[in-house]
């Protein structure tokens, strides 16, 4: 399958290409901007891969997609925040398939209705938000729940390293909302919260305990319509170096003050000035996602999934989603035709074999008032 991926020698794309390259049912086209660049890491590859030029903006965008002969196109040139459909609609006239790593709300939202009737006119597959959220976390909470009577809780926090890669792109998206109010359920209802302001402790099974901010994402919307009778859904971002934390959520007070009406402006300086903070943190980052309901035996019951990656691998976990269903796809297993957000199309188990590629930890904890019994699983605690 020649597969496109658009961003491709990006902080995502990069790590995207790595995986696939080498795979004997995947032709690869390393797309952007720059044909120098593209070609130089596309040279850096596995078996015949290939650099191209494209911009996405020009007219004959889905032209050149049809001269190349894509197939499925992966999109991970972010931020995903504001961006309109011009790409995945290009990719249905092309006649290919689409995975984007998509984290805006709206975008993944709003994707299915958007581009369905599109996608399945073309008989073909789109699917947006394959990466941490909502692919890997619906996952995740789909197999903590499984059996149980009732679901009422869904708490989720990414507690990335400090020394991890940063796109300046993936910055700039998480500050657009900074200080925006954000709609939230919680309690059985919509309220509104203020994105990166009020950080509350978050603990972890293999790293110490950090502060984590609301942050806003596809799961706040999706899955409360996704688990029916989940009463709150919270997502939060926990940065290692306090300082940061205190940073992000001092821009959040200047927003909401009208002092910074727009904090992703400062995305450039502020992802050059985040080197400061590094000697501060580490290479160890991870995730924890917890539920709260009624267990198949009736009786209450609270369980959370930890992941712990070192060696500042934490970047890998976004991409894994696309991997997977490229691979699919490339293997000429049918996804489903027609536009979806990306919750319930992977169990957790195939995510299973990339964490042990990368030396992640994963525990599954039952959780109670009074104690917390954990299960490990891999290899020895980082």
């Amino acid at each position: 399958m020649k597969t496109l991926v658009l961003g491709g020698y990006g902080n995502f794309g990069a790590r995207i290409c790595r995986a696939l390259a080498a795979d004997p049912h995947i032709e690869l086209l390393v797309a952007g901007r720059d044909a120098q660049r593209a070609a130089a890491f596309a040279d850096s590859l596995a078996n015949t891969a290939r650099g191209v030029r494209i911009d996405v903006q020009a007219p004959a965008f889905a032209d050149t997609l049809r001269e190349l002969g894509a197939e499925l196109v992966i999109h991970t040139a972010g931020p995903f925040q504001g961006q309109d459909y011009r790409v995945p609609l290009a990719v249905a006239a092309a006649g290919a398939h689409y995975i984007d790593l998509a984290d805006g709300r709206r975008f993944v939202c709003d994707f299915p209705a958007a581009l369905d009737a599109a996608f399945r006119e073309a008989g073909r597959t789109a699917v947006s938000g394959a990466s941490t959220v909502p692919a890997l976390s619906s996952a995740v909470v789909d197999h903590l729940a499984a059996g149980w009577q009732a679901l009422r809780a869904i708490d989720i926090c990414i507690a990335p390293a400090q020394g991890a890669p940063r796109g300046e792109a993936t910055l700039a998206g998480v500050l657009a909302y900074c200080g925006e109010p954000i709609r939230v359920w919680q309690g059985g209802r919509w309220v509104e919260q203020p994105g990166w302001a009020n950080p509350a402790r978050v603990e972890f099974a293999r790293m110490k305990p950090r502060r984590g901010a609301l942050c806003d994402i596809p799961d706040l919307e999706l899955f409360p319509s996704r688990y029916a009778g989940v009463q709150s859904v919270m997502f939060r971002a926990a940065l290692e170096v306090g300082l940061a934390q205190h940073a992000f959520a001092f821009m959040a007070f200047l927003r909401r003050a009208g002092l910074l009406p727009a904090p992703q402006k400062l995305a450039p300086l502020l992802h050059s000035a985040g080197r400061v903070f590094d000697a501060m943190g580490s290479a160890l980052g991870g995730m924890v996602v917890r539920v709260e309901g009624t267990d198949a035996r009736g009786k209450a019951a609270r369980r959370a999934w930890h992941i712990a990656a070192d060696d500042n691998h934490g970047p890998e976990i976004p991409c894994m989603a696309a991997i997977l269903l490229a691979r699919r796809l490339a293997r000429g297993e049918a996804l489903p035709p027609g536009a979806h957000a990306c919750a319930g199309l992977l169990a957790l188990r195939e995510f299973e074999p990339e964490f042990a590629r990368w030396g992640m930890v994963t525990d599954i904890a039952e959780e109670a008032a009074a104690a917390t019994e954990a299960q490990g699983h891999g290899a020895p605690a980082l």
